[in-house]
């Protein structure tokens, strides 16, 4: 009686899953198709007439050791004689 209970549930959930995924394929096939709307961009990346921001975001500056500790020293020398 369990066996024929197990293969009972088993089918049925193999019956909602292959629904699920059919559904999910049709969705996608449609959206893909027909997309929805344009991304809005982060408004941190627009000026304030609301057009994107035609400039450099991040500027990195490479710096060797000895100008890092310089600069450490200058920062935390005072605290380190102390």
């Amino acid at each position: 009686m369990l066996h024929l209970l197990y293969v009972v549930l088993f089918t049925v959930l193999a019956v909602l899953a292959l629904g699920n995924l059919l559904r999910s394929l049709m969705r996608l096939s449609l959206e893909s198709q027909y997309p929805r709307h344009r991304a809005v961009p982060h408004p941190e990346l627009l000026d304030e007439a609301g057009n994107p921001v035609n400039e450099p975001l991040m500027v990195m500056r490479s710096v060797n050791l000895e100008e890092a500790r310089q600069q450490l020293d200058k920062l935390y020398g005072d605290d380190l004689e102390s």
